[in-house]
């Protein structure tokens, strides 16, 4: 592989955030581009071909030599093979060092504005986990924090925000919590929702807690279901951050570390949980923990109303026994490592592991 060049996560990032143009090539099986991938590549079902160095590989590949290629593979080492056949052909390649493994911890930002606050979404959009900082008046609270601390850092910074709080909507399954590291750092108190089994100290969360913030209040509401402590947060009656609670096209899963009556129980939970939360005004925006579609670099956040959420998540219109049947027969596939992420969320503690190599794999959170 010598002469091959490489490209490391942050620098295509870098590229996608700055409208850089690229060719990136997606040559993993099918099977692992359904799952993730990263928005605006091309697809071209070569993996077999390319394992077994066949020169022809590419064949049939139609990509504009005037711009550098990225190629992509699970881990690294196939989209080398893939790179040398285009450099050969002219083209300025590289492989994405550590493929979509790697590609995990990529992010972008998305912004929403409001006369008295705003509202920052940050985005794995090589995984769609979604975290927040909401500030009002100089004066910031981080929500369900999934990426280094220095993203979150370098941005306080920039915009000389003092961190206030940390909170969480619930313990999470599919990727490490960041909030305990943040809160040590900064020496800010972290918050999380009741009832919760975590191995450290916190201040609870109830559903008469409400965070003062700037200029506004943020109400937090008890919407247990997807996990038992699981709480939601309304942002000067405008926003709703819904945790796994609810999504844009459905609703959070009930099953993850429950036997099947324990997950009954808990789908019963979060259909009165949904409740409290439909009837808000159908204007309020929500904001979920998740998304199931890689996020493009497009500065668009990631957000519908209640009303509009009413009337495309045709399972929020089912009487209860209903709901909770349909919603049992929904599960997803169970997503890769979360008994060991929620684990180390609940120690609070994972520097013992590559956080690279546990969250590996899309989320499967929710049930639409």
């Amino acid at each position: 592989m010598n002469g091959i060049k490489e490209i490391d996560t942050n620098t295509l990032r870098t590229w996608l955030e700055d409208g850089k143009e690229v060719s990136i090539l997606d040559i993993r099986p099918i099977e692992e581009r359904s799952e993730w991938f990263i928005p605006g590549s091309v697809y071209l079902n070569a993996y077999d071909k390319l394992k077994a160095n066949n020169p022809d590989a590419l064949h049939g590949l139609h990509l504009d030599i005037t711009l550098p290629v990225v190629t992509i593979c699970a881990g690294g080492k196939t989209s080398m093979i893939a790179a040398g056949l285009l450099q050969e052909q002219g083209f300025e390649a590289y492989s994405l060092q550590g493929g979509m493994k790697a590609w995990s911890l990529a992010w972008n930002t998305a912004k929403l504005s409001f006369p008295d606050f705003d509202i920052i979404q940050f985005r794995r959009t090589g995984k769609g986990c979604l975290s927040y900082i909401i500030a009002s008046d100089k004066e910031a609270i981080i929500v369900d924090a999934s990426l280094p601390l220095d993203v979150y850092q370098e941005f306080l910074l920039r915009e000389k925000l003092v961190l206030k709080y940390i909170i969480e909507t619930h313990i999470h399954a599919d990727h490490l919590s960041r909030s305990k590291q943040l809160a040590e750092t900064n020496n800010v108190p972290l918050y999380l929702p009741i009832p919760n089994k975590v191995n450290f100290s916190f201040k609870p969360i109830s559903g008469t807690t409400v965070f003062d913030l700037g200029h506004i209040k943020v109400q937090a509401i008890q919407t247990p279901g997807h996990t038992i402590e699981s709480a939601s947060y309304l942002v000067d009656d405008k926003v709703l951050l819904t945790g796994d609670t609810l999504f844009l096209n459905g609703v959070g899963r009930p099953d993850l570390k429950a036997n099947n009556d324990e997950a009954i129980e808990r789908s019963k939970l979060l259909y009165h949980s949904l409740r409290q939360l439909l009837v808000l005004d159908e204007n309020t925006i929500v904001l979920p923990a998740h998304t199931s579609q890689p996020v493009d670099f497009d500065n668009t956040p990631i957000q519908t109303t209640i009303g509009n959420i009413k009337k495309n998540v045709p399972m929020l219109q089912l009487i209860e026994e209903e709901f909770v049947t349909t919603i049992l027969q929904r599960i997803p596939p169970t997503p890769e490592n979360y008994l060991s992420i929620v684990e180390k969320n609940i120690k609070g503690d994972f520097s013992d592991i590559n956080p690279v190599d546990l969250e590996a794999g899309a989320n499967r959170c929710a049930v639409s």
